[in-house]
């Protein structure tokens, strides 16, 4: 089936998303707070709870706004390649709705057999029209290159040679894909086993997102512990789908004063780079 090129440059949605306090702690789950008992339990915890700033990255990758904006992609070869999350406001009320708007931007080919990368921009808002973040989300199409579409701009973060200067380590919950879902990511690559082997994995893979939110922790706890409010950026691409059940490493490196570049391997092969070219930013 052709994509629909024409699909380029429309903004979709408003996509209106209602949450309380149940929502964040669910989220948080799904990014592992709390999977020992005790850690981050800020973020899962009702008394002065913490909204685990990744929940911004949760209403561009909802199924509802997959399914509206489909551009003609094979579902069965659809990754989340990387995300650029900019915080206009701290995300602090514990309950409210969330209004989404969607750009797809454009749609860049990598080429037969590589892909096609769509790049949306979402920007979303609270009840009161105050605009709380952005995200410009990345996805690729695996089965869908070749089309003759322009190739994607070159945006690389640069990740030192030297040994970081700080790891967190964390054990991936085999059951993390199945919390994380809950929060409205329904792919059943994520889920069905023979699913996920139909379509070159050997078992269902992880949500990006919810690495992402383990990293997220990691790098609040380290730089700015109980203060996840200050977090302004969080940007990463993602470069291997991660099999719950592995240990993983954060590996951060100070950038300045406020914000680091950072990346996430896997604790017992480093070879394996799940997110990479990634930044933070607080104030």
């Amino acid at each position: 089936m052709a994509l629909k090129l024409d699909m380029q440059g429309k903004t979709y949605g408003p996509f209106v998303r209602k949450y309380d306090f149940r929502e964040l702690i669910l989220f948080a789950l799904g990014c592992g707070a709390g999977a020992d008992g005790k850690t981050d339990l800020a973020y899962v915890y009702e008394k002065d709870l913490k909204v685990l700033p990744m929940f911004a990255a949760m209403p561009i990758v909802d199924s509802e706004v997959t399914k509206t904006i489909d551009y003609g992609f094979d579902w069965g070869g659809s990754l989340h390649w990387g995300f650029d999350l900019q915080f206009h406001q701290p995300i602090t009320s514990l309950s409210g709705t969330l209004s989404t708007h969607v750009l797809l931007k454009g749609l860049y080919d990598r080429g037969e057999g590589r892909g096609c990368l769509a790049q949306h921009i979402g920007e979303t808002f609270d009840e009161n029209g105050i605009k709380l973040f952005t995200n410009e989300s990345w996805d690729c199409a695996l089965y869908d290159g070749g089309f003759g579409g322009p190739k994607a701009p070159q945006d690389l973060v640069e990740i030192p040679e030297r040994s970081p200067d700080y790891e967190v380590v964390e054990c991936v919950p085999r059951n993390q894909a199945l919390i994380y879902r809950l929060s409205g990511d329904y792919h059943p690559q994520h889920i069905d086993w023979e699913y996920a082997r139909e379509n070159g994995h050997e078992m269902p893979i992880l949500h990006a997102v919810s690495t992402a939110g383990f990293a997220c922790r990691h790098i609040i706890k380290t730089f700015i512990p109980g203060e996840p409010e200050r977090l302004t950026r969080f940007k990463t691409r993602i470069t291997k789908p991660l099999y719950p059940g592995v240990t993983i490493k954060t590996q951060m490196w100070k950038w300045d004063d406020n914000s680091i570049h950072f990346r996430v391997v896997d604790a017992d092969h480093p070879d394996k780079i799940y997110l990479n070219f990634a930044l933070a930013e607080w104030k």
